[in-house]
């Protein structure tokens, strides 16, 4: 079975979604090229780092969610642990320390081959999951981080669910 290679002229960029998405909705971006666009999500327990980026060579928007939790070389390895399991139970995207600057990043694509054009829906989707996943673990890297708890402990703490308001 070969494989063949077409070329699809795409319509638009689809950042230029992206930003048509985020000036509906009046959140501050800055396009800092044609294929990247960043903008900064106030959470519930953090302000999130969004950039969300086109690579034409895969045909993916990809999109990266980064917040303020430096990982000491002290706790890289509990780290990794931890996302070890937190990757086990998210559905779509995954969290990744980036190395780099030794913090944690949540990293979802959107895959737009043969020249697909992302949706407004697609994109809010897109943002909302990674939010709600970096809002669910949030505590959970903080624990482990800040408070020296293992990530097992960590994890059972954050998905522990309560009913009704105290």
């Amino acid at each position: 079975m070969s494989l063949l290679e077409v070329e699809v002229e795409r319509q638009s960029n689809p950042v230029d979604m992206i930003e048509f998405v985020a000036a509906n909705n009046d959140w501050s971006f800055e396009r800092s090229g044609e294929d990247e666009i960043a903008m900064t999500v106030e959470g519930r327990w953090a302000d999130y780092h969004v950039s969300f980026s086109w690579m034409e060579e895969f045909e993916a928007l990809h999109l990266a969610c980064a917040f303020d939790i430096k990982v000491p070389e002290s706790r890289v390895n509990e780290v990794i642990r931890l996302l070890s399991q937190i990757n086990g139970q998210v559905l779509m995207g995954h969290f990744d320390l980036w190395r780099q600057e030794e913090v944690i990043i949540f990293r979802q694509s959107l895959l737009l081959a043969g020249g697909a054009e992302p949706t407004n829906r697609q994109v809010e989707v897109l943002l909302s999951s990674a939010l709600d996943a970096c809002e669910s673990y949030y505590q959970a890297f903080q624990f482990v981080v800040w408070s020296g708890m293992d990530a097992q402990r960590a994890v059972d703490t954050v998905m522990f669910e309560t009913v009704g308001e105290a």
